[in-house]
This record gives C-alpha cells, sequence and structure tokens, in this order.
C-alpha cells in the first residue's frame, strides 16, 4: 500500500465533502478521492453556467435502458464529476423536503431519523442570509441566500399563479404547517445555494476551511476500482492510475463511500458486496450476500410545458455574441447580472391529491430548455416543469460487467406504477390552469408543448410517455435500513459508512442536494463516534 490515511472517503460530493471536511476539523487524516477533475471552471463557479456544464466533462451522462412505459426511450440522469460532484453542477435550489419524509424514514425502522431528529443538522450546516428562528440556522458552512437576479418570466409565473388561487409562500423550508396549510405548500423563489454571486457547492463551502490542512489530501482524477477487503474489515482501496496501473491507499479507520447513487453500489459490487448470484453471473468472488444493494432506485420525473412567447424576453441568445461577453464581464468585475442567477428561480409545490401534503412541485425556466438528447426550439420561449413529488416506481442498478470502467446497467422503471403517471398528468393540468392567468397570457403566443390541441387522456399520455425526463434526483440504491444500518454503517461490515443520496429509503418531497449534505454531517458525527 503506497499510503495510509485514518479515513478514505470516496466521492466529493455533496456528501463527500462535508464528511472529509468534518473528519479533518475532528483531528484525522482523510484522502478525498474525485474521479473528475478540478472544479475551477466559469459555468461552475458562476451560477447560470450550470445549463452550459453538460459538454465540459465536468458531468457524467449516465443513460438508462430502454424504458418500456416510456416508448422504449433511453433516458439521462447527468451526475457530477468534479469536485464537489452533484453540488457543483445542479441548480442550486435549496430544498429539504418535506417533515413527513424523515418521519417516515424514522417509522421504517430508522430511529433517530425523524424531522425533529434531523433538523438540528440542517440548521447548523446552513447559514442563511435571510431566515432565522427555530426552522434555519445561522453561521454554518452552506451559505443559503435570496439571488438578486429575478428574470421578468420567473415573476410573471409566481403572479400567475397567485391569480390561479395559489397563496405565496416566502419559505419552503419552513418545516411544520400551521392549521390546514402544509409549511412546502405554495408559490415563491427558491432560496439557492450561493454567495456573493458565486456557486456555494459543499467544496466551496466545506473543502475550502481545511484545504489548507496537512491532514488531508485531495486526489483528482483519482477513480476507484475497488476497495480491500480483510474478512469483514475494509483495509484501504484501489485507485486506478494514469499508465492503466493501479495503487492502493490505506485506511487505518475506515472508508466512507460518497460516491452516488450509481457509483456507490457499483463500487460494492465490484467488491464482492451485493447479490450472490448478479455478482456470480461476472465471475466477481463474493465478501458477503446483500442482495438490497443496487435495489429500489428511484427519481423524480417532470414533462416541461413549452410555449413560445410574444416578445423577445427570455434568455434565448444570451449565451451569443455581444451579450455572452456583456454577462461575463459583469460577473468577472461586479457578480452581478446575469450570471449570478440560478435560472430556476421561481416555482412552487401544489396539493394535487387533496390530502393536504402538496405531491407535485414545478420547476420554471425563463426559455426553452429541452433536454440532454433533445435540442429546443431556437425562439424566445418559457419552459414550466411539473414533476411528481414521491414516485411509486422503483428500478435498480446493476453492473454490465466486471470492468470498473464499465458504466452501470440503470433501469429505473420509469412511469412503470400507475399512480406516477395520474400526478403529472394533474400536473400539467394545474400548470395549464396556471399559463391561462392574466400574467403570464398576456405574455405567450403559443403552447409548444404538448400544444394547445393535445387534450385527450390518450394524447396526454403519449406526450408523458414521450418527453418526460428526470429531475436528476436519483436515490434509493443502497437504502437505509436494508444496506446500511440507521448510523450508515454497511450492514456486516466493521468499519465501512455511506454517506449520499443512496442510502435514502424514500425520496425527499424536493430537490435532494441539501438533504444529502445533512446525511453528511449527520454521518460525519456517528463516524467519530464510532472511532471514538
Amino acid at each position: 500500500m503506497s499510503e495510509s490515511f485514518d479515513f478514505i472517503v470516496v466521492g466529493s460530493g455533496s456528501g463527500g465533502a462535508v464528511v472529509a471536511t468534518r473528519l479533518v476539523e475532528a483531528g484525522h487524516s482523510v484522502a478525498l478521492m474525485e474521479a473528475g477533475p478540478s472544479d475551477r471552471h466559469l459555468f461552475i463557479q458562476a451560477p447560470a453556467g450550470s445549463f452550459m456544464l453538460a459538454k465540459t466533462g465536468h458531468s457524467t451522462p449516465h443513460e438508462t435502458v430502454p424504458q418500456a412505459h416510456a416508448l422504449g426511450r433511453r433516458m439521462y440522469i447527468p451526475t457530477g464529476h468534479t469536485l464537489g460532484g452533484g453540488s457543483s453542477v445542479n441548480g442550486m435550489v435549496y430544498m429539504r423536503g418535506q417533515p413527513e419524509d424523515y418521519d417516515h424514514w424514522r417509522d421504517l425502522g430508522n430511529p433517530g431519523w425523524g424531522y425533529d431528529d434531523v433538523l438540528p443538522w440542517f440548521r447548523r450546516a446552513e447559514d442563511n442570509q435571510r431566515l432565522a428562528g427555530l426552522a434555519h440556522g445561522q453561521g454554518g458552512p452552506l451559505t443559503v441566500s435570496d439571488p438578486t437576479h429575478r428574470h421578468a418570466l420567473s415573476r410573471a409565473f409566481v403572479l400567475a399563479a397567485q391569480q390561479a388561487g395559489h397563496a405565496y409562500n416566502d419559505d419552503f423550508n419552513k418545516g411544520r404547517g400551521q392549521g390546514n396549510t402544509h409549511g412546502q405548500q405554495g408559490v415563491g423563489f427558491f432560496q439557492t445555494t450561493t454567495k456573493a454571486g458565486r456557486r456555494a457547492s459543499t467544496a466551496a463551502a466545506y473543502l475550502s476551511r481545511v484545504r489548507g490542512s496537512e491532514r488531508l489530501a485531495v486526489r483528482l482524477n483519482a477513480p476507484v476500482t475497488g476497495l480491500v477487503l480483510e474478512g469483514r474489515r475494509v483495509r484501504g482501496v484501489r485507485v486506478a492510475g494514469k499508465g492503466g496501473g493501479s495503487e492502493v491507499l490505506a485506511a487505518r479507520a475506515g472508508v466512507v463511500l460518497s460516491a452516488g447513487t450509481f457509483a456507490t453500489p457499483k463500487l460494492l459490487m465490484l467488491s464482492g458486496i451485493g447479490p450472490a448470484e448478479h455478482l456470480a453471473g461476472h465471475g466477481i468472488p463474493l465478501a458477503w450476500d446483500m442482495p438490497a444493494v443496487g435495489q429500489n432506485l428511484h427519481d423524480h420525473l417532470e414533462v416541461q410545458l413549452e410555449a413560445r412567447l410574444k416578445e423577445p424576453i427570455s434568455l434565448f441568445g444570451h449565451d451569443k455574441g455581444w451579450r455572452r461577453y456583456r454577462h461575463g464581464l459583469e460577473w468577472l468585475l461586479f457578480r452581478s447580472g446575469v450570471l449570478t442567477s440560478t435560472i430556476v428561480e421561481s416555482g412552487g409545490f401544489f396539493d394535487l391529491d387533496g390530502d393536504g401534503r402538496p405531491d407535485m412541485q414545478i420547476h420554471v425556466i425563463p426559455a426553452l430548455s429541452g433536454d440532454v438528447d433533445r435540442v429546443p426550439a431556437r425562439v424566445h420561449g418559457i419552459s414550466i416543469d411539473p414533476g411528481f413529488l414521491r414516485p411509486k416506481s422503483r428500478g435498480e442498478v446493476r453492473l454490465a460487467s466486471a470492468d470498473p470502467f464499465a458504466r452501470p446497467v440503470i433501469d429505473p422503471h420509469f412511469l412503470e406504477a400507475p399512480e406516477d403517471m395520474e400526478t403529472l398528468l394533474a400536473g400539467i393540468a394545474c400548470t395549464r390552469q396556471i399559463m391561462a392567468q392574466p400574467a403570464l397570457a398576456d405574455l405567450i403566443a403559443e403552447e409548444l408543448l404538448p400544444g394547445a390541441a393535445v387534450t385527450s387522456r390518450a394524447d396526454l399520455e403519449a406526450f408523458v410517455r414521450g418527453y418526460a425526463k428526470t429531475a436528476y434526483h436519483p436515490v434509493g440504491t443502497c437504502a437505509m435500513g436494508q444496506v446500511t444500518d440507521h448510523r450508515l454503517k454497511v450492514r456486516g461490515a466493521e468499519n465501512l459508512w455511506i454517506a449520499d443520496a443512496s442510502v435514502m429509503p424514500h425520496i425527499v418531497s424536493g430537490n435532494t442536494n441539501a438533504p444529502t449534505i445533512m446525511i453528511g454531517e449527520r454521518a460525519a458525527d456517528f463516524i467519530k463516534a464510532d472511532v471514538a
């Protein structure tokens, strides 16, 4: 073994950077392994650049197998491939989900994971620039702020939604509602993980606190290909070398997997921890049988309703010509202007089934955004994306082969559960009602997708199956209570923990970055206590 550390953390994203930082602050030596490059890129640091990151090598566009309930389409789920992981490439929306999400985790047999249990860790992580009180924190590493830029179309949506009868909400993360009002319900502007016009990734918010420490070694472009096991104890990790060879780093106290919902189960299976029959099929020696590894994959799906505008007021064309240079200079010199926008500035949460708890979220984009494999129309427009919050469909992640560089086989079984289709259809109806209100109707020339003529249930179902896309929130493949215990230690292992979105037994009702940071905070505390 070439080098030795107290801990090795695999993956530098929303969970991994947090764990590494907290362990270093506690006096431990840590090797933080990141398969991707540095985050020193304008499109990462300037919030609006997130929509231009796809071709920079800082994200991995994972492709699903053909989806039987989505017209056989392969769908794309990009994940972070850079320092800071998903927190360096995401839309920066700060959203915790609903208290009921965490109470459900607790009730599944994970003590200490109810909302009241996890709230102190959300608050400890947070440095909210506007909100205080029992629900929010100040002084934590993660800056949560209100971006200074608000596009006219983002404002128009918020007004139109109120005209349609939906309440304005100035804090989607207030927690428990009062009376008959759910705390998350309503429309408004999202708070974001940004600071003074820059992205506040976990690399910027957490790792920057310890980057100068001699106890931290950050390895970039260093893909981990497997764990070194001795019985049920992890002795280290294998890391691919630049010349085709490999080296082994030793972990004296343990290893933390924070490689994400796809790569974490893949690493476990490559190391012989997973479903015995599946591993035998790839000739991988079994360390111990864990059938739940790679199961329970689920994600938020949404559909894009797109409309062409009467006037050229969207963001179309702002990344070209003289405007591109003007925006770049404004951001570089003053940290102001369009590039400080997260683009997804407004949206809301809606109770469509009438049970008193929102089951649908809308993201608003002041341009036509398309998808990874779909180029949008080259006109001025607006995209309004309703998506379900609590999917019923469940899929899996499997190995394609024993080759550590082969992409995993991803089959989410999207839209397999009929309830998922029903929520998206209800979301389309809700969105169209909002688009018909004066604040938006006066700006819209025509509906492009699905198109005003698409009104029958059969045609709307066909639209959903043909155009539904993920919100890039995959979770659940190493679920707490199945693959890990409630202290995030892998079941049967002596010194192996997981700290990423793969441990979520059920997805949260909202964006997943903030909950994953909370998971990283809790994992660090569990680990420190375990090795004390």
